[in-house]
């Protein structure tokens, strides 16, 4: 994609592609701005595997949700990369209590981890076809995303494909209930329950939410006290309750355009989102302006 400055009564001039001098200055670049490039809190740098399942994990994180997230860095595409981050994956899995001792090591024995979606990150320069065909076949939680680096002030991502962590069937949460591991969390749990008017105030609201981005772009996901809506990382959470649906904006409140002040600044309040802007939904009238407010949110994120 082409980028151009604009300069006051001058003729635009192209920024130039530019490349990074080797895979170790990417990796120090988003681990150094993970969390506003990711959403992902950083653990470790280069973390072995150990003896038997001898590797080296780029970088360890931990993402918004309190998912378990490994990425991986390529200057440019690779046939290996897929298989390499299959098998750390394979690997975090396996060795739970490893990376909790990690995470608690690095962020503190308080953190709580989600391990019904560990997610893969493969970060390199650009992808094939036959890339995104095979981790769509995979069906794990693979994230594909390009970079492109213009000179040295302007770094330019693409999710080329992101797959959506919410595709979760009542059986397999039924299944996952009667099993030794995390429980899965779906959509019904947070509405079972519910009136027929707040399940109607949710379908309107996630619809919205949902033709905000092209289809595929945007994911929801299901955790124990929210249900998250993210492109990349978090832009809205939603709670139904029993009146209202209680929202949290990933934005600042000083940020925001909130033209009947319906925003309430949490960032100092205890509570489930991982935004700090808090605002209710409780009736179809309000919706515009909720999704005004949630439309900025998102914009934060492209």
């Amino acid at each position: 994609m082409p980028l151009y400055e604009i300069k006051a009564n001058k003729p635009v001039v192209q920024i130039k592609p530019d490349s990074f001098q080797s895979e170790r200055e990417l990796q120090r670049l988003f681990e150094d701005n993970l969390e506003t490039l990711m959403g992902v809190r950083f653990i470790a740098s280069e973390f072995t595997t150990g003896d038997r399942q001898r590797g080296r994990i780029d970088t360890l994180g931990l993402d918004q949700d309190g998912s378990p997230t490994i990425i991986e860095y390529k200057k440019t595409s690779k046939e290996t990369v897929i298989n390499q981050g299959l098998f750390y994956l394979d690997w975090l899995v396996d060795h739970k209590g490893d990376f909790t001792l990690a995470a608690q090591e690095a962020l503190g024995n308080d953190i709580e981890i989600n391990w019904s979606h560990p997610r893969l990150i493969l970060i390199a320069e650009s992808f094939s076809k036959y890339d995104e065909y095979a981790v769509n076949r995979i069906g794990a939680n693979i994230e594909l995303w390009a970079y492109r680096r213009y000179g040295e002030i302007i770094l330019y991502l693409d999710p080329v494909f992101v797959a959506n962590p919410q595709a979760v069937k009542q059986e397999e949460v039924d299944s996952a209930s009667k099993s030794d591991d995390a429980p899965v969390y779906s959509l019904e749990y947070h509405l079972d329950g519910k009136s027929s008017t707040i399940r109607e105030l949710f379908e309107a609201l996630q619809e919205r939410i949902f033709l905000l981005a092209d289809e595929g772009e945007l994911t929801e996901k299901a955790n124990k006290t929210y249900i998250g809506y993210k492109h990349g990382k978090n832009f809205c959470e939603i709670e139904p309750q029993a009146r209202s649906i209680k929202m949290w904006l990933d934005i600042s409140l000083s940020e925001l355009d909130d033209p009947h002040q319906i925003g309430r600044d949490v960032s100092n309040v205890g509570h489930y989102g991982t935004g700090d802007v808090e605002v209710r939904l409780t009736t179809l009238a309000d919706l515009e302006k909720i999704m005004n407010l949630v439309e900025q949110a998102y914009q934060q994120t492209l």
